[in-house]
């Protein structure tokens, strides 16, 4: 896996991988970018690795995105063209240590739309993860959250994290085993 050196400009707030704990990383330490995938940044400091949300990007020189929109210049989506922008959401969302998304590991199990108003809706999903032990858990469901409400017509997102069915290396699609290798 290639890595790219940067210098921290300013303090930031970063989770350890995969324990999920909550430190600072100082100004001035070297990180070496190791995944920047769905906005995140999974960096090794001092030879440990941690993830740096999207929105502190620019304390590694980088500059953050900018917002997303579902509004087209014909209107409000309809509900069908809306679950397709929440799939193509949640594609963005990938484990620190494993550079595939999430929906193609499989870790979703279900997401269901609701309207909530004339052209609102609430997000509920539910999701695993590889092994019931990681500590990643919380920071990877806030993330889904994080992304359903950017979308504009979705004002409320429940993540539940379900450890049944257990998951397993059968659940991840063919291109996910493809690119790590399993196939």
């Amino acid at each position: 896996m290639s890595s790219e050196l940067k210098i921290l400009t300013r303090d930031v707030e970063a989770s350890v991988v995969p324990v999920g704990t909550k430190v600072t990383l100082q100004k001035g330490e070297q990180a070496h970018i190791t995944q920047s995938l769905g906005g995140t940044y999974t960096v090794i400091v001092n030879g440990n690795m941690f993830r740096i949300e999207s929105k502190d990007g620019d304390a590694l020189g980088i500059e953050a995105p900018t917002g997303s929109t579902t509004a087209t210049p014909s209107g409000p989506l309809t509900q069908e063209e809306l679950e397709k922008k929440v799939w193509e959401s949640l594609k963005t969302c990938y484990d620190p240590e494993i550079p595939v998304n999430i929906v193609d590991l499989g870790l979703i199990y279900d997401c269901h739309l609701t309207p909530i108003g004339p052209d609102n809706y609430k997000a509920e999903v539910k999701m695993t993860l590889t092994a019931p032990g990681c500590g990643m858990g919380p920071v990877l469901a806030q993330d889904v959250q994080n992304k359903l409400i950017s979308l504009e017509p979705i004002d409320e997102a429940n993540v539940e994290l379900v450890w049944d069915p257990p998951w397993n290396q059968g659940m991840m699609t063919e291109a996910a085993k493809l690119q790590l290798g399993l196939m």
